[in-house]
């Protein structure tokens, strides 16, 4: 097994444990009626949970994916290759 680079791959996974946990409370709220105005908040902290989630898997890539990549001389394919998962990410 290739060994990672990534540093934070236990607290990216404890974040998105929390997010799933919170994706079933709202799964609840909506089951049992909860007014709409209060869903729309908790899906609206998922939704920013989930943007952090993202901004530490990018930093974490940077920090350490492209790095290492230039450091092997394949730095012009990990940079395409990250442009075009941005770009899917930002759709």
């Amino acid at each position: 097994m290739k060994k990672s680079l990534h540093t934070q791959t236990r607290q990216i996974a404890n974040r998105l444990a929390r997010i799933e946990g919170h994706v079933a409370a709202i799964r609840s709220m909506v089951l049992e009626d909860r007014p709409c105005p209060d869903v729309l908040t908790q899906l609206a902290a998922v939704g920013a949970a989930l943007d952090q989630v993202g901004r530490l898997v990018l930093s974490d890539h940077l920090a350490h994916c492209v790095v290492d990549a230039a450091r092997r001389g394949d730095a012009r394919r990990t940079l395409a290759d990250l442009e075009a998962a941005l770009e899917r990410y930002f759709r």
